[in-house]
C-alpha cells in the first residue's frame, strides 16, 4: 500500500527501473491513468515539478498509440474495409 504522504515520482512509478524504451506505450497509458485518476482524486500525491516533467512519458506513449493507430487504419482501408 502507498503512504499516502509520500509524493510519488510520476514517470519513476510508470518505468521504475527500466529504460523508458522497454514500456510499452500500453502500460505507460494505463498506469499513468492510474496515477493520474489517484493524484485528482486525492489518493496520491506527486511530486509536482517532476509531474510536468514527466508528461514527456505520456505524450511520448500516446504518440506512440497514435502511430500505431493510424498504420492500422490505413490497413484496413487500403483492403478495402
Amino acid at each position: 500500500m502507498t503512504d499516502p504522504e509520500r509524493e510519488l515520482n510520476f514517470a519513476r512509478e510508470i518505468i521504475g527501473a527500466r529504460s523508458y524504451r522497454d514500456v510499452p506505450a500500453g502500460e505507460v497509458l494505463a498506469e499513468a491513468e492510474r496515477l493520474l485518476n489517484g493524484w485528482m482524486a486525492g489518493d496520491y500525491r506527486m511530486e509536482r515539478p517532476k509531474l510536468y516533467d514527466h508528461y514527456a512519458l505520456l505524450l511520448l506513449a500516446l504518440l506512440q498509440k497514435n502511430r500505431e493507430l493510424e498504420a492500422r487504419v490505413e490497413a484496413l482501408e487500403a483492403h478495402g474495409g
